[in-house]
């Protein structure tokens, strides 16, 4: 699975989620695949504003119904069926005051009924922040015989924006995917002046594990500033052979924003799933269409091998 040589395209109908009247944010999506879910169906969890979570559902992946909301105060989900029962995870926000954060998990066994949340990571190190002290965007993943959870912690601002984005990424290690969980010491993303994109912020990471080839596969939404100075957000791929050291699948961006639709200003949050033939990777994504006013929604695009095409 070298995702370095797929191909990439966007659905000609994206966006296929909006925000329901008068909202202006859905956000944050993750998905669960027709054959890890009670009913054969495509789930999805996406947050709005104020932050909670929505339940959606979808035949084919792409014409959703909402079945609820839940978890008032939380963003940016990440769920996986993990050893026969549902887990998710999300950032909770001190609403209205976001800036104070922490990663919390529940558990369901169908999807509809959650028990109680427990808590993952909290901001315990000093690049957690100073005085806005977050942890989020988490991504769980098995790897070499523990789990590893990839989350996003500290901010940055963007001025054109007036909004806040994830300063780094870290990487905490358990035994078990309900920890306990131990930090590492030093983030594995972080700000760089010198990378036209991730010159302001590391954004988040999503990552796929490649058992056979020994690689991890990571999606990395970093925060830059243009040329023109405006604050964007690209996705570009990456791998790992240990989740510490990242290096770019190439120098262009799977996912990138502009034009003047509905992703003119910047491509941000995701998630990725490999299909199972194992040659198609869809990744549903959420993209801004303004700066300091703007609307978010949910699109989706899909990876396929160069094999594969002929």
């Amino acid at each position: 699975m070298r995702l370095g040589s797929y191909v990439w395209t966007e659905h000609p109908g994206n966006p296929i989620l909006s925000p329901r009247f008068p909202g202006l944010m859905i956000a944050d999506p993750t998905v669960l695949m027709p054959e890890e879910t009670p009913d054969g169906r495509w789930h999805l969890f996406a947050n709005s504003m104020p932050p909670r979570l929505h339940h959606f559902a979808s035949e084919d992946g792409i014409r959703w119904c909402e079945l609820g909301t839940l978890c008032p105060g939380a963003m940016r989900p990440f769920v996986r069926r993990v050893e026969g029962e549902y887990v998710l995870l999300y950032e909770q926000v001190r609403w209205p005051a976001p800036l104070r954060s922490r990663i919390l998990l529940r558990r369901s066994t169908d999807l509809g009924r959650w028990g109680p949340a427990a808590e993952m990571v909290r901001p315990s190190l000093p690049w957690h922040g100073r005085f806005h002290r977050t942890c989020g965007n988490p991504c769980l993943v098995p790897w070499c015989g523990e789990w590893l959870l990839f989350y996003s912690a500290g901010v940055v601002f963007l001025p054109d924006c007036g909004f806040f984005e994830p300063r780094h990424v870290g990487l905490a290690r358990s035994a078990s995917p309900l920890g306990p969980w131990r930090c590492d010491p030093e983030p594995v993303l972080s700000p760089d002046p010198g990378d036209p994109l991730r010159n302001l912020g590391a954004g988040a990471i999503k990552v796929i594990p490649d058992v056979e080839a020994g690689v991890l596969w990571g999606f990395n939404n970093g925060i830059h500033r243009d040329a023109h100075g405006r604050s964007r957000s690209s996705v570009l791929l990456l791998s790992s052979r240990d989740g510490m050291r990242w290096r770019a699948e190439g120098s262009q961006p799977v996912l990138a924003p502009g034009g003047e639709g509905w992703k003119k200003a910047l491509v941000y949050a995701l998630d990725a799933r490999v299909l199972a033939d194992a040659h198609t990777v869809r990744i549903y994504f959420n993209a801004r269409d303004g700066w300091f006013f703007g609307r978010e929604r949910i699109g989706l695009a899909v990876g396929v091998s160069r094999t594969e095409l002929g």
